[in-house]
């Protein structure tokens, strides 16, 4: 069952104290290799900085393996990402798109 967990960030005074080039640089250096390596979880990303003062991002992880994501998770926590930290949690929602079809079809409740 594929799940998709909308993780609310809130980038922090120290990564928006870098410059544009060195926030491309960690990216490239210390995330992507980590998103490489959980080819099972896909990764979108979304600014909302300038239409939220709840968060400033969104990242939308989708993925069929609940234990590649929750490894992925724990791999950019070990990082600045995380550990400096860069971006603050500010909340995780889970969810499944289309759930109540799927658990239609499955239970013959459509019917």
């Amino acid at each position: 069952m594929k799940t998709t967990y909308f993780m609310l960030l809130r980038a922090l005074p120290v990564w928006l104290a870098k410059s544009r080039p060195q926030r491309r640089a960690f990216i490239a250096e210390v995330v992507a290799p980590i998103l490489a390596a959980h080819p099972a979880t896909r990764l979108r990303y979304y600014d909302t900085e300038a239409f939220s003062g709840r968060c400033s991002d969104i990242a939308v992880f989708e993925t069929e393996d609940a234990l590649d994501y929750s490894d992925l998770i724990e791999e950019l926590r070990d990082t600045a990402f995380f550990g400096a930290p860069y971006y603050e949690v500010v909340d995780i929602i889970p969810g499944q798109e289309n759930g109540f079809q799927d658990f239609d079809q499955r239970t013959g409740a459509a019917a």
